[in-house]
């Protein structure tokens, strides 16, 4: 697990002024990745790094030979389309160019002349996936979302006897997975009708769910499992992630193999992605409710026990088509923490994931689950916001919703705040409901 370091330094400034901006979620303390181009020109994607409100393009920086030994190896690594190549080179390499690309950024860093050419506005950009995900697993971890859901459908036993004992997920699909801004169409699919005969048609319960997004690093041979203790050397970084749902399709569908068409039709990934050596300052203990099981020892690591737990707080904002039309701005529905709603931490995760000997790959992505705290104003879908569609909330300006409508746009944002460290964040996580596709008559 990271320590913490002189990229850290809480006074550290850099000479991209913007990054000094005491509300920006990118400072010199972050430096997160992904990957972009510049808006309207007929070029290639490549690898980049947020400071302030620029991205440092590192194919140029590699180009122009501004760093040297370890961190120019690594640099060429992710100097490509996607962040593969150096997500599979593990910590040593990521912290090698993160401490360069500091040092490099810092007021009055004698690279800054070399380094300014390689800089492109955030405004002028587009992105995609940060990386090549070869396969993706949806985790339930927030045991409040848990509870709460369980109550509409099991109120005399909401939450099921294994979910203490094992993390629960599944395998979902990658193909859909798209980077933030881009729009995602509410799908079609069967519901339950009358008696046992379906219909079939446009959801009408769509909902997200918030969540993160934990994109792996180095792999593991196949048949070797990972240790709990070597977890997070596995661990590249953290993004925001949407993963929606047709809450009407999957009841009719889900049994007696999990979700399908309800949750494979689009999810959201944000384009920046946190590495775990930023997020160092805001590690907190794994803490379970008193008389909870112990994890079996396979599960039960000294050091994630200690600092395993991530402090994000974690935010829902919606803008209805009116509202835009209007000029009106989004309004918050929801505020909460990952650390008070996660039950299993990322290191958990990887190290259950692997322990029948399934081998992780540079790329693959795990999604958290829905992530909602233990208060009707920390919830993480609409499903816990309507109380099931049972009670509509009410917008300021007089809409209400029960799901989600057409035209609406959602956006997730995410941040880490404490007195003795720099404010830094995720960026947005935003996409808008586009109208499902015409229905075969």
């Amino acid at each position: 697990m990271n320590p913490l370091n002189e990229t850290h330094a809480p006074a550290l400034r850099s000479w991209v002024v913007s990054a000094n901006a005491a509300d920006t979620d990118f400072p010199i303390q972050n430096l997160p990745l992904g990957v972009f181009r510049r808006r309207g020109r007929n070029e290639p994607f490549r690898c980049g790094v947020a400071i302030g409100d620029q991205i440092v393009d590192l194919a140029a920086a590699s180009e122009r030979g501004v760093f040297s030994g370890d961190a120019a190896r690594a640099v060429q690594a992710a100097a490509g389309d996607s962040l593969n190549a150096f997500m599979a080179l593990g910590p040593a390499a990521w912290s090698a160019l993160r401490l360069a690309l500091s040092r490099a950024l810092r007021e009055g860093a004698a690279a800054q002349k070399l380094l300014e050419p390689c800089l492109s506005a955030q405004a002028s950009a587009e992105y995609t996936l940060p990386a090549r995900i070869g396969d993706y697993t949806d985790f339930y971890t927030g045991i409040h979302h848990a509870t709460t859901v369980g109550k509409l459908f099991r109120p005399d036993n909401p939450l099921l006897p294994n979910y203490k004992w094992v993390p629960i997920g599944y395998h979902g699909r990658t193909s859909s997975i798209v980077v933030s801004g881009t729009p995602v169409r509410r799908p079609l699919g069967q519901t339950k009708g009358s008696d046992d005969t379906p219909l079939f048609g446009p959801s009408q319960r769509l909902d997200y769910e918030l969540e993160l997004g934990f994109l792996i690093g180095p792999g593991n041979a196949l048949g070797e499992p990972i240790d709990i203790e070597q977890a997070e050397q596995h661990l590249f970084g953290v993004t925001l992630f949407n993963d929606w749902s047709a809450r009407d399709i999957q009841p009719w569908e889900y049994q007696p193999l999990g979700p399908f068409l309800s949750k494979n039709f689009g999810s959201t990934l944000s384009p920046w992605v946190v590495t775990m050596e930023a997020l160092a300052p805001f590690r907190a203990p794994l803490v379970r409710p008193a008389g909870d099981p112990e994890p079996l020892p396979y599960l039960n690591g000294a050091e994630d026990r200690a600092r395993g737990a991530l402090d994000i707080n974690l935010e829902v904002w919606l803008q209805t088509a009116t509202m835009r039309e209007a000029g009106q701005p989004a309004v918050r529905l929801t505020r909460g923490n990952a650390k008070e709603a996660a039950y299993w931490t990322p290191a958990q995760l990887i190290a259950h994931h692997s322990s029948g000997g399934c081998n992780l790959q540079p790329g693959d992505l795990f999604g958290s689950g829905t992530l909602s705290g233990s208060g009707p104003d920390q919830a993480g879908s609409m499903l816990e916001l309507s109380q099931g569609g049972k009670q509509p909330i009410t917008l300021p300006n007089g809409e209400t919703r029960s799901f989600l409508a057409d035209g609406d746009t959602l956006t997730l944002r995410g941040m880490c705040e404490r007195e003795d460290a720099r404010r830094i964040g995720f960026g947005l996580c935003s996409a808008t409901v586009m109208p499902a596709p015409a229905v075969r008559a």
